[in-house]
């Protein structure tokens, strides 16, 4: 099942949301063949440019950057303490480091770093849609990937499922109880704007990460869908 047909209401925001100038972009992808790798090439160009674009003490001075950081202060996260997703990236690649994971990972890293939007990835082998981005309420559990449970204060946004599994901490925490797996083969891309940030750049991030796994045996319908207030 590719959930083309349904593509534009697999993902629905609330209106809350939206007062908070967020925007979001996603396809669906579904691997069609064997699993493989992606090229090493596509990552050693990737980090080949971050390395020579930026420097560590410069990136809070980066409009995509500093647009990240603006939104953590605005819903209480203290950015310097928690990195957005993408400058997270970045400075491990400024550092020598690169994390090489899966495919769907590594293409979502790879278009993260390139674009300087976060990119989520999900197992929607292992959810259950309609999927919606919302508030939290306070209460819900929250198993992140790497960490503990946790139980989630009011007023952070978030993906939760038709079930109220929370998926997401947006824009830069994932769940381990959907996270992508070699072993995934139906998988929900999403690219996440705030405000400061292009539409057309994170409608850009989703689809370098398609151009990236179209080489190894993952399809795509040919549309992105992209959730905007007007």
């Amino acid at each position: 099942m590719s959930y083309c047909g349904e593509l534009e209401e697999l993902v629905r925001v609330d209106q809350h949301i939206y007062e908070l100038g967020v925007e979001i972009a996603y396809t669906v992808l579904w691997l069609d063949g064997s699993y493989a790798e992606i090229p090493p090439k596509i990552i050693e160009r990737a980090v080949s440019e971050v390395r020579n674009k930026y420097r560590i003490e410069s990136l809070p001075s980066v409009p995509e950057v500093r647009a990240y950081r603006d939104f953590y202060w605005r819903i209480g996260i203290d950015p310097t303490k928690t990195r957005p997703s993408s400058e997270a990236l970045v400075r491990r690649v400024l550092r020598g480091e690169y994390p090489r994971i899966n495919a769907l990972v590594d293409a979502g890293n790879v278009a993260s770093i390139e674009t300087l939007v976060p990119i989520g990835i999900y197992d929607l082998e292992k959810a259950a849609p309609p999927l919606l981005l919302t508030l939290s309420k306070g209460g819900e559990v929250f198993s992140p990937l790497g960490g503990r449970e946790e139980l989630l204060p009011p007023g952070l946004p978030i993906l939760v499922d038709s079930r109220g599994l929370v998926m997401h901490l947006y824009p830069h925490r994932d769940s381990r109880l959907t996270c992508v797996l070699p072993e995934t083969r139906l998988a929900l891309v999403v690219g996440g704007g705030v405000p400061g940030i292009l539409r057309d750049r994170v409608v850009q991030a989703v689809r370098r990460v398609v151009e990236i796994l179209s080489e190894v045996n993952w399809k795509n319908c040919g549309k992105i869908v992209l959730k905007a207030s007007s």
